[in-house]
């Protein structure tokens, strides 16, 4: 598979990698579009010469979304997303767990970023994220605990597209 246009899977993780701490992991609200192409939705987009990065999510509490990277206007990956507060976090600061979040997001792997680091704590809260497969073809699940409760998940699913 390719990514087209002489550009590989490298080039990909850094524009995506770049892209997601300009947008929702790195809370840049120049990012949101005011005018989101979907009545309900929130986007945020990112920009770097020929490469276009879109995130579009529905909800807060619970969401799904997806996330597409286009190169030359031709879309050539993308990831669907959906999950949330669990309801075993009933009365837990929602707050608290999406800046924790953020976070975690923001210690992805360059090489890899589908989502965050591969576990990461802050002594009350842990994440942890295990992905199948590579940028090309992946799915995986993401969660944070708090002092043992779960409290947040989230599954996600994408790869190349061609």
């Amino acid at each position: 598979m390719s990514v087209g246009e002489a550009a590989s899977l490298s080039d990909l993780a850094t524009f995506l990698h770049e892209a997601k701490r300009c947008t929702y992991a790195g809370l840049d609200d120049a990012a949101t579009v005011s005018a989101p192409l979907l009545p309900g939705s929130k986007q945020l987009e990112h920009r770097d010469g020929d490469w276009h990065y879109c995130d579009v999510y529905f909800g807060m509490t619970r969401f799904s979304g997806v996330e597409v990277v286009r190169r030359n206007e031709k879309p050539i990956w993308s990831m669907s997303y959906s999950g949330g507060i669990t309801t075993a976090a009933k009365g837990v600061d929602i707050g608290m767990t999406y800046r924790f979040l953020r976070a975690a997001l923001l210690l992805a792997d360059p090489a890899s970023p589908l989502r965050g680091a591969s576990s990461h704590t802050d002594g009350i809260q842990k994440y942890a994220t295990t992905t199948h497969g590579d940028l090309a073809r992946f799915t995986g699940i993401e969660s944070i605990t708090r002092n043992g409760l779960d409290v947040y998940q989230l599954t996600y699913a994408g790869g190349l597209i061609g």
